[in-house]
Parts: structure tokens; C-alpha cells; sequence
């Protein structure tokens, strides 16, 4: 969790993701559902083949965005994931 800084250059405005590394057509090619389990582990999810392209390998690593985003928030809370959930 992050509190903005209020930075008037970025219009006081803050990334509000990390991002996606891979397009969905990407990631559809180079994650498969197994992959997907894996990367998973721990996370209540819906396990099909239709939310491989939601990988997190897909996305750009949250720390190097934290870092990149370090003049625009202030880190208060640093949240792990539990449960993901997409419709369909």
C-alpha cells in the first residue's frame, strides 16, 4: 500500500499497477496452465487455461515499479496476495 507524494510534475498522479511485461497474446504463448498452478502456489485463484495471460510473469516485477515510482509515493504497507479473482 502506498501514499501518493502529491508530486505536481506527475500531476500528483501514481502508477496504479505494475504493468504488464507481456502482452495477453504473449503470455498466452509462452505461460501455460501448469505454469500458471505454479506460479499460483498459495493463492486461491480459478485454476483455467483463459487466466494464463493474468501470469504474474506476465507483469513487470513490483519491485523495480516501486523503485521507478520512489519520487512520486511513499511505501506504508507492503500487502501479500491471498485470493485473485477475475471474471470471466
Amino acid at each position: 500500500m502506498v501514499q501518493g507524494k502529491g508530486n505536481a510534475l506527475s500531476l500528483c498522479s501514481a502508477p496504479h499497477g505494475a504493468g504488464r511485461l507481456h502482452s495477453r497474446a504473449q503470455a498466452r504463448r509462452m505461460f501455460t496452465q501448469d505454469d500458471l498452478r505454479q506460479a499460483m502456489g498459495g493463492i486461491e485463484y480459478r485454476d483455467d487455461v483463459a487466466f494464463v495471460d493474468e501470469i504474474p510473469g506476465a507483469y513487470k516485477p513490483i519491485d523495480t515499479v516501486m523503485r521507478d515510482a520512489a519520487d512520486l509515493v511513499d511505501i506504508r504497507h507492503k500487502l501479500r496476495q491471498i485470493v485473485n479473482v477475475k471474471g470471466e
